[in-house]
């Protein structure tokens, strides 16, 4: 069953995608960061392209003729999943295709309509008998 984790009050999300990344990189895990459309890849690859300071996170498109060798994958659609290990959502909704991967990540921001979506969003996983463990960026205990 897929493990899902939710990080509340996270000030900056491209940022904490691209520390959550680095962290999964170094363990060997290969990520897949499904964003809202395309100019959120874009802004997101942006800031891959530039973390760690002195370096980048490998990254591409599903599309890419790399793809398959490339650890951390971009994409807005979710027609070509190229692995089942992490996923990150940037989306209002949850992915349908969330239950093939190991483990699904959450990103909730500090704004109230940010909070409003994630909970639904946790509704829908918990009722459907998914196990949540939730984690608050600013190290309040939630």
């Amino acid at each position: 069953m897929t493990r899902i984790e939710f990080f509340f009050n996270v000030e900056n999300k491209l940022q904490h995608v691209a520390s959550l990344s680095e962290k999964a990189l170094s363990k060997g895990k290969r990520l897949m960061l499904f964003t809202e459309d395309m100019q959120a890849a874009q802004r997101l690859e942006t800031v891959l392209w530039s973390h760690p300071a002195t370096g980048f996170l490998p990254h591409c498109r599903c599309d890419s003729a790399v793809a398959g060798e490339t650890p951390i994958i971009v994409d807005w659609q979710g027609e070509k999943l190229l692995h089942d290990d992490i996923l990150i959502n940037l989306r209002v909704q949850h992915p349908p295709f969330f239950s093939r991967f190991h483990r699904l990540i959450e990103l909730v921001g500090q704004d109230e309509s940010d909070k409003v979506e994630a909970r639904a969003r946790y509704r829908f996983y918990r009722d459907r008998g998914y196990e949540i463990k939730s984690f608050d960026v600013n190290g309040a205990a939630l």
